[in-house]
């Protein structure tokens, strides 16, 4: 009874307050276009299978009209959902390429859309020419993201759910693609649906309360709200403090390589990479400008950005090239300091590990199959006790694998981990998530100044509505465009 009335009460806040609420029952309750979709849902490119996605009202009548059995029979209506059929495609009379047909109909499909999905040879011209039937019978050519967007706007996913599915197409390692997955099964829904209800709830009592005294009392009520808000910017925050991890973890740890001139910083980009790809010489001073190289170290990923040698110098160029040396060390998330042991240390040296300071750091002690000038203990001295140095001869590949190591132990052993955890990787989400904290903090502020409990609700609101930007609750059309715009076509 309670339930029903606090509910009631709620819908005429929400309209009364912003306005929107139909705005947001059409957004959600969702005026789906009823055309049909069609697009090459695998990469451009020769392959041994190619599939075309078609989805929409007319899809099964569509492809029906271009497929038969091996019976020469058009029965694709008559098959059951979740089945997959041998034939071949034809233009009239001409067959085109034998194929599988997949039949999904709604509201069991990716889309709850009635879709099909023909799997034929995958040579370019073959899909080209399918394609061209498909779309010359009734179809349109879908835009970039427009199969899960109507799975979004179909109530299949939510905004989340969908972003996770251009998160897993575009993982790069192993604990990228574990939390993407946890997102595409719900994980930051959930979460987040849980802390909706929480609030919408604390909500609509106030308004209820509000609009009728005589059955629900406020009396000793804002302490008992300070604790529920003190529990919403606790998981908030517990959202938001995993923000930096999952930035590292979806666009990997951007590692920056730097040292004087020669110590060997394009020779360990090289060895990380596989291949030659920084120029090497005995020449101090070739490296110019930054170089960047995304390399997979033993499931995580590396942005390695390879540096001009930091020294002083006359030469305009080269100068320009130490001073973006010295930026990426600055926004680094790990920075590998390359000493070479047959060279002092000098000004140059002492520059680098006082910019190091604060930084997640490895020092690497290069070149020690050499007789060395400078001992490991004097680098050690000059750091901070704090530092991992590593005695290493990248021309002997010597060292390499306990620098692996080294950069898993301080990103993984507590850092990173997405066993049971959410990780925020989004920005977007990010950002409604600190618009949520904010206005909750004006909440307990309220609380704190003893002010009418109108403030609590209408702050309460706004920490509701930002959260609903990370489901796709309370988003517009134009975001909503430019979210599916960024898809790969046929997805």
């Amino acid at each position: 009874m309670l339930g029903d009335l606090l509910f009631q009460h709620f819908l005429v806040y929400i309209i009364k307050v912003t306005g929107n609420f139909v705005i947001l029952i059409l957004l959600m309750g969702r005026g789906m276009n009823t055309d049909t979709i069609a697009a090459i849902a695998t990469a451009p490119g020769n392959a041994g299978i190619g599939i075309i996605r078609v989805s929409g009202e007319d899809a099964i009548k569509i492809v029906d009209v271009i497929f038969r059995n091996k019976n020469n029979m058009r029965v694709l209506k008559d098959y059951k959902s979740h089945t997959i059929h041998y034939g071949f495609i034809f233009n009239g009379d001409e067959m085109i390429d034998e194929v599988m047909v997949s039949i999904l109909k709604k509201p069991g499909s990716f889309t709850a859309e009635d879709t099909v999905e023909i799997n034929c040879h995958g040579g370019m011209f073959v899909l080209g020419r399918i394609l061209s039937l498909v779309t010359g019978h009734g179809a349109r050519l879908a835009q970039p993201g427009e199969f899960t967007k109507r799975a979004f706007l179909n109530g299949r996913i939510d905004l989340s759910e969908a972003e996770a599915v251009m998160d897993i197409i575009s993982s790069q390692n192993e604990l990228a693609l574990k939390n993407s997955l946890r997102q595409l099964r719900g994980a930051v829904s959930e979460k987040i649906g849980r802390l909706r209800k929480g609030i919408v709830y604390e909500i609509a009592y106030i308004e209820s309360a509000l609009d009728d005294p005589e059955h629900i009392s406020l009396a000793g009520y804002p302490e008992k709200l300070e604790k529920r808000v003190d529990e919403f910017i606790r998981e908030t925050e517990s959202l938001l403090a995993t923000a930096d991890n999952g930035r590292i973890l979806k666009e990997g740890i951007k590692t920056v390589i730097v040292g004087k001139p020669n110590a060997g910083k394009s020779s360990l980009l090289n060895v990380l990479a596989g291949e030659e790809r920084a120029i090497v010489t005995d020449i101090a001073g070739t490296t110019r400008d930054v170089l960047e190289e995304n390399i997979n170290l033993g499931g995580i990923s590396l942005l390695v950005i390879d540096t001009a040698g930091i020294r002083s110098t006359e030469d305009v160029v080269e100068r320009i090239g130490v001073e973006r040396a010295k930026k990426s060390l600055q926004e680094a998330d790990l920075v590998v300091y390359m000493v070479d042991s047959t060279v002092a240390l000098d000004g140059n040296d002492y520059e680098i590990m006082e910019m190091m300071k604060d930084k997640k750091c490895i020092v690497l002690y290069n070149k020690s199959d050499l007789v060395p000038v400078v001992s490991l203990e004097e680098v050690k001295g000059r750091l901070e006790k704090e530092a991992l140095v590593i005695r290493t001869s990248v021309k002997d590949n010597t060292g390499i694998g306990e620098f692996e190591q080294a950069v898993k132990k301080l990103f993984l052993e507590g850092k990173i981990s997405v066993d049971g955890e959410i990780m925020i990787t989004s920005l977007r989400h990010k950002e409604a998530l600190k618009e949520a904290l904010e206005s909750l903090k004006l909440v307990k502020r309220s609380l704190t100044d003893s002010l009418p409990e109108d403030f609590y609700a209408i702050d309460l609101m706004g920490a509701y509505a930002s959260l609903g930007k990370i489901t796709g609750e309370e988003v517009g059309e134009d975001l909503v465009n430019e979210i599916f715009s960024k898809f790969c076509m046929g997805k």
